[in-house]
């Protein structure tokens, strides 16, 4: 049985790197290389996914990047496998692509062995995460609980903001029409209550909090 995979990466090193690899599993051939996923996407809206198995994928990627070519794969072609390889193993990353039905995630650094045992198990129908994918994504899990048990107050999250956006403590006092010296205890209570040692740790909260998007 020959199983037909897709490869997106703009390292052409990588690219090779695994062919190579793939070439001690003669059960696997490579039916496209791409630079970016949005030349597979070019490729599986002409020839559909019907005799393809897995796309091999990265995440950074210019024009379209893996997490968005995951989501558009799943979404129209649900039944090719995904497999990301990718340097960056973040938390939030890995919690996008498992909640768009990512197969499995392994580190570029990974054996040559594990490479082969994951591309294995995906194309059995099983997910395949490695160890330190896993434990990223539950550190990760285990944060995002963490921020959700704090709760802020609305005029704590909008002095949150201002802060977060460079406003001087006067500029936030006129703004909100309170005294300097109410911004001033605001901005001592939210580095207590957030845990953080400074304004920049207060900005990664409002960013985290989505306080900064419109």
């Amino acid at each position: 049985m020959k199983y037909n995979l897709i490869i997106a990466d703009d390292h052409k090193m990588f690219i090779d790197g695994l062919i190579s690899i793939l070439s001690d599993a003669p059960e696997f051939s490579v039916s496209l290389t791409a630079k970016n996923g949005a030349q597979v996407e070019k490729y599986l809206s002409i020839n559909g996914a019907d005799n393809l198995d897995l796309l091999i994928t990265d995440l950074t990627m210019p024009e379209m990047d893996g997490i968005e070519l995951n989501k558009i794969v799943k979404e129209n072609y649900p039944s090719l496998k995904t497999l990301v390889v990718s340097m960056h193993i973040d938390g939030t990353m890995i919690d996008k692509l498992i909640r768009n039905n990512v197969d499995g995630y392994v580190p570029k650094n990974a054996e040559k062995e594990e490479l082969l045992t994951a591309i294995r198990t995906i194309i059995k129908g099983e997910k395949y995460f490695s160890t330190e994918i896993k434990k990223a994504y539950t550190d990760a899990m285990f944060e995002n609980k963490k921020a959700e048990e704090i709760h802020l107050t609305d005029r704590e999250k909008e002095v949150l903001k201002l802060i977060a956006e460079e406003n001087t403590t006067q500029e936030i006092a006129d703004k909100l029409f309170l005294s300097k010296h109410t911004i001033e205890s605001y901005r001592k209570n939210l580095i207590s209550k957030l845990n953080v040692k400074n304004l920049a740790g207060l900005t990664k909260h409002a960013l985290k909090m989505g306080l900064l998007e419109n």
